[in-house]
């Protein structure tokens, strides 16, 4: 038996042990986020020492006729299989600007007020206009939506949207007098780690319809992959598309006017 093979699946086995745990760790929130992210950190590091050791084994078995090429072949597929979503989010990393705090309104966005005390300090204002432009120039597709419906309807209809994708609310104010704005802020979280983003949506009252704008930013970090501007635009789209299911008010019907009365004949 290959001890270069055994290895392999040893290291492999206890690499996606280390990942379970890490998150765990994340998702229950029990250590901080610098702690739990080197426990990832060092699974994939596990991860392709197995790798490597699973080629390797490749060699000796080929020269020396030894058995384990079953535990060398697992080792570098379950190693691979970990490796691959990380080396994703490089990719991803080398080919989007490093942004973490997304708007469809940069010059003027949504502002983050219970979540606020849940951010970290200094994370609750926007960056400013370097990551605005920059935003622009890597998507340029995200714009405010704006839908010719009243704004509680546009409320309603945001709201619902949101948590059918079963996002914490944290607090929502409906969009009252003609002047004041609609706001709804929620947490999201990423489908693996379940990293918290914050969201914030408010429905501003227009001359010819109602305005959507839409906030979403990542507590930690300074590179989202990409994640809050798909967010956005996701969101935007099934808010459109649920007004658009919304069926078309119906006119008033006209009240029937008496007939006139015609007056009486003379003899």
């Amino acid at each position: 038996m290959s001890r270069l093979a055994v290895w392999s699946g040893r290291l492999a086995l206890f690499a996606l042990v280390v990942t379970v745990l890490s998150i765990i760790i994340v998702r229950s929130n029990v250590l901080e986020i610098g702690p739990a992210l080197a426990t990832f950190g060092g699974a994939l590091a596990l991860a392709a020492a197995a790798v490597l050791l699973a080629l390797a084994s490749f060699v000796t078995i080929w020269r020396q006729g030894l058995a384990g090429l079953g535990r060398a072949v697992g080792a570098l597929l379950l190693g691979v299989a970990l490796l691959a979503y990380p080396a994703y989010l490089g990719y991803r990393a080398l080919t989007l600007p490093a942004l973490a705090d997304i708007s469809t309104d940069p010059a003027n966005p949504p502002r983050f007020v219970a979540l606020a005390q849940q951010r970290p300090a200094g994370r609750s204002e926007y960056p400013g206009p370097t990551a605005a432009e920059r935003q622009r120039s890597a998507y340029p597709d995200l714009a405010p939506l704006v839908e010719e419906v009243d704004p509680q309807t546009a409320y309603r209809t945001a709201l619902g949207v949101a948590l059918k994708r079963k996002w914490q609310l944290v607090d929502a104010h409906p969009p009252g007098t003609p002047r004041r704005e609609g706001t709804i802020e929620m947490v999201a979280r990423s489908p693996i780690m379940g990293f918290r983003d914050d969201v914030v949506i408010r429905i501003t009252p227009g001359r010819e319809g109602t305005r959507i704008d839409m906030r979403s930013a990542s507590r930690y970090g300074t590179h989202d992959f990409g994640d809050n501007a798909a967010r956005i635009r996701s969101l935007l789209q099934d808010i459109d598309d649920a007004i658009g299911d919304l069926p078309e008010p119906q006119a008033a019907p006209e009240e029937k006017k008496p007939p006139a009365k015609r007056p009486p004949r003379r003899r």
